[in-house]
């Protein structure tokens, strides 16, 4: 390693063990915050699928974006979120949660903002956009 090389994320935040403790943690959170089972579609999904397969794949996604040598072997974020119909809010609760385990497990701000700009860069695929009604403009006949 070059004296100015920077270690991974995936170093700097400890390994997959470390990385797992913390999934576990934010899945656990997730699976019964009410303000995301509110919504009927997540309420549904999170009854439906297994917590541990759910924590595994998180681990997997997380340790190779992060830089791990671990490959990320679910399905994509739209195809695994699109039919749940997140809100912007909803998508606030759970960065609100996600906020909540990188604090209860002391992740330093540097690499916290590094996670949080993986979890946003996600965001795209798996809210919705709201339906926005507008004017329609009338053609003009030439």
């Amino acid at each position: 390693m070059q004296p100015n090389d920077k270690p991974s994320l995936y170093d700097r935040l400890g390994g997959i063990y470390n990385i797992a403790t913390v999934v576990d943690d934010f899945i656990d959170r997730i699976m019964v915050d009410p303000r995301l089972n509110a919504n009927p579609r997540v309420d549904d999904a999170h009854h439906r699928v297994s917590p541990a397969g759910f924590k595994y794949l998180v681990t997997e996604m997380v340790g190779w974006a992060t830089g791990g040598p671990q490959v990320y072997s679910g399905r994509s974020m739209g195809d695994s979120h699109r039919h749940l119909m997140i809100t912007e809010e909803e998508w606030a609760c759970f960065m609100d949660d996600f906020q909540q385990t990188l604090d209860k497990f002391s992740v330093p701000q540097p690499e916290q903002d590094e996670l949080k700009a993986i979890v946003n860069s996600t965001k795209e695929s798996i809210v919705v956009k709201p339906f926005q009604e507008g004017p329609v403009e009338e053609q003009k006949a030439a």
